[in-house]
């Protein structure tokens, strides 16, 4: 189970890594879109968060428990960047704005798996 959850993990934060990444490049040309790496960071992001939390929720330990608060938080701020990602996916360009919101929102999940305990 061990190295499943690692495997699950490293997977996540690749998928972390695609989609902020792929935010960042957007930031510095004339006209951003959504590119391949948001949308297939925020899916990977999407699958393997349930897929750890599943794995996390069979776990028999008294020293440990799913603080279901924070999952569903999470979920559901990446569900809305998904959605975002989808909508916006087929347009010649997204605004600014947009992107910021994706990007701010990408960051606040990370802020939200790190600092709340």
């Amino acid at each position: 189970m061990d190295f499943l959850h690692d495997v699950l993990t490293l997977l996540h934060l690749v998928g972390f890594a695609a989609l902020f990444g792929g935010f960042f490049t957007q930031l510095k040309t004339r006209e951003p879109v959504v590119n391949n790496a948001m949308l297939h960071g925020a899916l990977t992001q999407l699958v393997t968060g349930v897929l750890l939390v599943g794995l996390a929720s069979g776990v028999k330990d008294d020293d440990f428990t799913v603080d279901n608060t924070k999952i569903g938080v999470k979920l559901v701020v990446v569900l809305v960047i998904t959605v975002l990602l989808f909508l916006w996916r087929r347009r010649p360009s997204i605004t600014r704005g947009m992107l910021m919101t994706i990007g701010g929102l990408t960051l606040l999940n990370a802020i939200i798996a790190v600092f709340w305990h």
